[in-house]
């Protein structure tokens, strides 16, 4: 009876004093100790009260959440090299990425601790020294890239000690000697390119093409010759969506264009060829199916300066590299770019929009991202990076999993509509006014969005309307003439003007309100082919005072809504006015569309303002991730 009422108030003891959030106390020292003692630009989420493996920045734990099993911070702007004693207690570690810093000094000595090590990413920082020498202490590692370091000394013999190794890159060092004869059946990615390497390449590694080792002074087997043609440079991802299938029209015409005028380009391209190959060999590595060096759009040619800038309160831990190895799927082409739906290789899904006929230097550029990602509001879809080089500017967003709104009431890319009964209508109706009205109230009351239509509006977690793709009109090159559906949601003034406003973002946000309340496009085709204009619809209808033949059909299932649809049609149409003085403000329409259900409005409105007044000390600062 003593026995067990001992093991009871042990039991219970252990229940009192055991850790309450499961951290792994003594990895997350080791993780602060790290953090604290190796100087960084970008801010991170480590403090010593919050759970070290369900909120850290980068950090991923066992099942159990016992121990620190990986550590992802590519691109957080660590300088400096790698205090002693801090991540070499991680000995639970099987993936470390610090790629992409400016981290310098030599290997660490103690990282010898970290033997479940499977995955090492340090590329793209400023390590010097020679390699480890016992590489055997390592039996699990599957995957090393040192690439673009100034690493020296001899490639050590003992990487053939590493029986699961697949992928080892090494390129763009400055590593001596010869090749050693590595042993490695299951190697299958190889990259030596760019070193000061010499003598012959080893029978071992003879199955490998050539370019995995330009730029050194190898000599080849001739009885064994692996040369094939090098691939040409890849596009910043694969611009055909989903569904395409075929050559178009453009494609069709290219061709026989191409082959009209061969024979006048054939002198020039011989002549670019001639110039270009060494260039082209020394960048060939990069260039293989499935290498290790991944900047197949963003070329090493450019201002190395050039970085993918993170917001404050960002959570997301990848870098350029993960943006350009992960598969990509074109979501659409609108008036400023190119959206695409990116998977990286962790899984996370962003949205990446491509800009085009970017105007504005890299400073102003500069300035409107940081007015844009400053905005912290539920109904404003937040940019939580760019990137800006000469040749591509790039915004992230977060990916909307249910699509956006014009795919909801007109179906994209052969999907079939989602019905919108009218209380999810009403919604995105008030959502995307407070959205707008916010952005209306940015930088002294001068912001533009510049972009409103509902292929820009997406549902939040609370399924209220949320917008995005804003502030672009000032960047860009003045708006394209109207050739697309986008032409349907533009003010008369901004087609002749070419130049956005608030008020002809009210006259956008009128048309998406003609939208939910009609179900028809901006611009669509009768059953004759007639190209009709909604607006114009609208106004015809109602003035022949057919008010009812304007709504959508779907919604007169619902009962007791009339008034309401009536009310917002006329909030519509004070909005899409041809005069763009007598049009309302945005924060008018917002009080106008909450009348239309005052208890609702009540509740978004204290809801809205409590999440405005949190968020109103977040401020945007500049942070780096390097090619």
């Amino acid at each position: 009876m003593e026995a067990l009422w001992i093991f009871s108030f042990v039991l219970v003891l252990g229940l009192v004093f055991a850790p309450i959030n499961g951290d792994p106390v003594e990895d997350k020292r080791a993780l602060l100790d790290f953090v604290k003692n190796l100087p960084h630009s970008r801010s991170l989420n480590w403090n010593a009260a919050s759970p070290v493996c369900h909120y850290w920045t980068g950090i991923t734990c066992s099942k159990d959440d016992s121990r620190v099993i990986a550590v992802r911070l590519p691109g957080v702007g660590f300088h400096g090299p790698i205090p002693a004693n801090t991540l070499s207690r991680l000995s639970a570690l099987q993936i470390l990425s610090l790629r992409s810093n400016r981290i310098t000094g030599d290997f660490p000595s103690d990282f010898s601790n970290l033997i479940n090590l499977s995955y090492l990413y340090l590329q793209f920082n400023n390590f010097s020294g020679p390699l480890p020498s016992n590489f055997s202490v390592w039996k699990n590692l599957t995957s090393v890239n040192l690439s673009n370091n100034g690493f020296n000394g001899r490639i050590p013999y003992s990487l053939s000690n590493l029986p699961a190794l697949t992928g080892l890159s090494l390129a763009n060092n400055s590593l001596s000697g010869e090749i050693p004869d590595l042993q490695m059946p299951k190697l299958q990615i190889l990259d030596l390119s760019n070193n000061k390497l010499n003598g012959s390449v080893p029978k071992s590694l003879q199955r490998f093409p050539r370019s995995v080792f330009v730029g050194n002074d190898i000599s080849f087997d001739s009885s064994s010759p692996n040369n094939p043609p090098l691939p040409p440079p890849l596009p910043l991802w694969n611009e055909k969506p989903k569904n395409a299938g075929g050559l178009g029209e453009a494609a069709l015409l290219g061709i026989i264009i191409a082959g009209a005028i061969l024979g006048l380009l054939a002198f020039g391209f011989l002549i670019l060829v001639c110039c270009s190959r060494r260039k082209r060999e020394a960048y060939s590595g990069d260039l293989q199916k499935g290498g290790m060096s991944p900047e197949k759009v963003i070329s090493r040619t450019q201002d190395a300066n050039n970085r993918l800038v993170f917001f404050e309160g960002c959570h997301y831990a990848f870098d350029l590299e993960d943006l350009l190895r992960a598969s990509a799927e074109v979501l659409g082409k609108g008036t400023f770019g190119t959206a695409y739906k990116a998977i990286l290789e962790d899984a996370t899904t962003v949205v990446v929009k491509r800009l085009k006929d970017v105007s504005a230097g890299k400073r102003d550029f500069e300035q409107q991202m940081e007015i844009v990602g400053s905005i912290r509001h539920e109904n404003v879809a937040e940019l939580k990076a760019y990137y800006y080089s000469k040749d591509e500017k790039l915004m992230v967003y977060d990916f909307y999993g249910q699509g956006s709104i014009s795919a909801m009431l007109h179906g994209e890319r052969g999907e079939e509509k989602t019905p919108l009964d009218w209380d999810t209508r009403l919604r995105i109706a008030v959502g995307a006014a407070r959205g707008i009205a916010r952005v209306h109230a940015e930088n002294g009351g001068k912001l533009v969005h510049g972009n409103v239509k509902s292929s820009n509006i997406f549902l939040n977690s609370q399924q209220y309307g949320c917008v995005s793709d804003l502030g672009l009109a000032t960047i860009t090159s003045s708006l394209s003439p109207p050739i697309s559906r986008a032409a349907g949601y533009r003010a008369p003034e901004v087609t002749d003007t070419r130049k956005a406003t608030q008020a002809s973002d009210v006259f956008s946000f009128g048309v998406v309100l003609l939208e939910l309340l009609t179900g028809k496009s901006p611009i669509h085709a009768t059953g004759g082919e007639e190209i009709v204009h909604l607006v114009r619809w609208v106004h015809s209808v109602v003035r022949e005072e057919w008010t009812a033949e304007v709504f959508d059909i779907q919604l007169m299932r619902y009962p007791n809504i009339e008034e309401e649809m009536v009310e917002m049609l006329q909030i519509a149409l004070s909005c899409v006015t041809r005069i763009p003085d007598q049009r309302p403000k945005m924060s008018e329409i917002v009080t106008m569309i909450e009348s239309v259900r005052p208890m609702e409005a009540e509740n978004r409105r204290s809801s809205t303002n409590r999440s405005e007044s949190s968020a109103a000390a977040t401020s945007c600062c500049d942070r780096e991730f390097n090619l």
